[in-house]
């Protein structure tokens, strides 16, 4: 058996880190390019949401509208943004509707995947990114323990197939691929494995049950003997790629645009009321400095953690450019230094403005009608993927011992506390 093909080092060619200068006018061209589409989504959110209504529609709308190709590099006919264009697009999407710019996350990440493989696999992918279709995840598993999987690669009369279920597909149930996470015998590590999503041997289940972003097709996933060809099946290098970095940033995308739907709905709620309290000022809540001061406390911390998201950003968009020749390596230790730290910050700043927005208004914003509790469902939600305080222990661990912070996540059963095992870098999070 050959080996599977590494991830080339950071700035390999076909990457899409040459790009122009990211200049506030390009991003202001973007924004106006995208913010119909993102309009048209945003009028049915509180609707899908409270009937559980799958936003296929939607995501065909950003298919059309050419944002689900804004990384293809210039070579293979896209016209890239940086880092920090897509991600303040996804915060206007996310504030449009988290769920869609949550689903989108193993896009995404796939595009900067594929940026990093030979050119023979990016000539196969990229105009496939290009043409609008769609890639999923599936990585997380059920019961393996940590640093493993119970999904296998095997090859029968020379054709390889893939077996398992997953728990978490993000994104998968609107894919027209899945990128599948797999282990071979005899191979060290774990590879991805691209699969068709529309193939017999490929179910997809909307079961996901948690009481946030119920919309993003975080089901499962059986796969039963599904043919893989051998050039679509590849296996990374921890230390030579952005991927990690990017992965966790769309999280963190994601949480500054419910801060901002948040904030919103706190001004539209603040603007229509009439009803006041005696222990107030008496005023309409318009006019009282309380509640003036109170929303304003709220778009600041919005402020704040979409600030953090887009310096975090342009820390991935220095580590990948040319110019500055960083070792991959060093170029992997500022992406993800950047967004472990920004990891630390930004989910309890979104998190108190959901919850603070309730401050604004009386018994009447808790009406299942309104469902304003959906912020701080969703935007708890996503902040459980990955547990902050493991971001600040490495964060704190790097700067005082130098230990680099770990980069693709596991996740997995524990292992008993005489033999536990390094953590295993190999994997990647739900």
């Amino acid at each position: 058996m050959t080996a599977f093909p590494d991830t080339a080092p950071a700035g390999a060619a076909g990457a899409t880190s040459a790009l122009p200068a990211a200049g506030e006018a390009r991003y202001a061209a973007l924004a106006a390019r995208f913010r119909p589409v993102f309009d048209r989504i945003a009028e049915g959110a509180l609707d899908r949401e409270q009937t559980r209504t799958l936003p296929f529609e939607q995501v065909g709308w950003l298919k059309d509208a050419g944002v689900t190709a804004l990384r293809v590099p210039a070579a293979h006919g896209g016209d890239p943004v940086s880092h920090e264009h897509l991600f303040r697009l996804l915060v206007e999407l996310a504030e449009a509707d988290p769920n869609v710019a949550h689903l989108l996350r193993s896009h995404f990440s796939f595009g900067e995947t594929v940026a990093l493989q030979p050119e023979p696999f990016r000539d196969r992918w990229f105009p496939r990114i290009l043409a609008g279709q769609i890639f999923g995840n599936a990585a997380s598993e059920r019961g393996n323990a940590l640093g493993t999987t119970t999904t296998k690669l095997r090859q029968q009369h020379g054709q390889w197939l893939l077996s398992g279920e997953k728990y978490y597909t993000t994104g998968s149930i609107f894919a027209d691929w899945v990128v599948v996470m797999a282990s071979t015998a005899g191979v060290a590590g774990r590879q991805y494995a691209v699969v068709p999503a529309s193939a017999p041997q490929v179910r997809i289940l909307d079961d996901w049950d948690g009481f946030g972003q119920p919309l993003t097709g975080t089901g499962s996933a059986v796969f039963t003997d599904v043919p893989v060809e051998a050039e679509d099946i590849l296996t990374r290098r921890i230390t030579s790629t952005l991927e990690p970095a990017f992965f966790q940033l769309c999280l963190l995308a994601v949480l500054a645009g419910i801060g901002r739907a948040a904030v919103r709905d706190a001004t539209t709620l603040v603007q229509g009321r009439t009803r006041t309290f005696n222990t107030g000022s008496g005023a309409l809540f318009r006019d009282d400095p309380q509640i003036q001061e109170h929303v304003g406390t709220l778009a600041a911390k919005t402020y704040a953690a979409e600030a953090v998201v887009a310096a975090a950003a342009r820390d991935l968009d220095a580590a990948s450019d040319p110019d500055l020749g960083l070792s991959p390596e060093d170029a992997f230790l500022r992406a993800e230094l950047a967004v472990q730290q920004a990891h630390v910050v930004v989910p309890p700043l979104v998190l108190d403005v959901a919850g603070g927005l309730f401050e604004v208004t009386g018994a009447s914003a808790v009406g299942r009608d309104k469902a304003l509790d959906r912020h701080w469902r969703n935007a708890r939600t996503v902040a459980t993927h990955n547990p902050r305080i493991f971001k600040a222990r490495a964060v704190g661990d790097y700067l005082i011992n130098g230990t680099l912070p770990e980069g693709l996540h596991s996740i997995g059963e524990a292992a008993p506390a005489s033999d536990s095992p390094t953590p295993s870098t190999s994997g990647a999070t739900n």
